[in-house]
């Protein structure tokens, strides 16, 4: 979600996470957190757009790194309901990621 005042709100998560065995995200398996923390980010904060950067101003995320840290995504284009941009250094490593970002209707 980006909204016109120049805040997000990003969640991210893989459609295969396992459900908890216990039905209590307190009292998860360590398996269960391993595979729900390496499946999942969510990150808020401020944004603004300087040429083709979108920079994200993280406030707090799942990912507690990026607390406080300023995020900044290339290629960024915004043509009628869809938004795109490049992260390319993604918190899992690896290599870069395009993200594609549609109006919800």
């Amino acid at each position: 979600m980006f909204d016109a005042n120049g805040r997000y709100s990003l969640v991210l998560m893989r459609p295969d996470l396992p459900k908890y065995a216990s039905n209590n995200r307190a009292q998860g398996a360590s398996e269960e957190y391993k595979a729900i923390g390496s499946g999942s980010i969510s990150y808020y904060g401020a944004y603004s757009v300087s040429g083709s950067e979108l920079i994200l101003r993280v406030e707090y995320s799942s990912f507690p790194n990026w607390n406080g840290t300023e995020q900044k995504r290339t290629n960024f284009t915004l043509t009628g309901d869809e938004l795109k941009y490049t992260n390319t250094a993604p918190s899992v490593g690896g290599s870069a990621a395009v993200l594609v970002w549609r109006r919800a209707k």
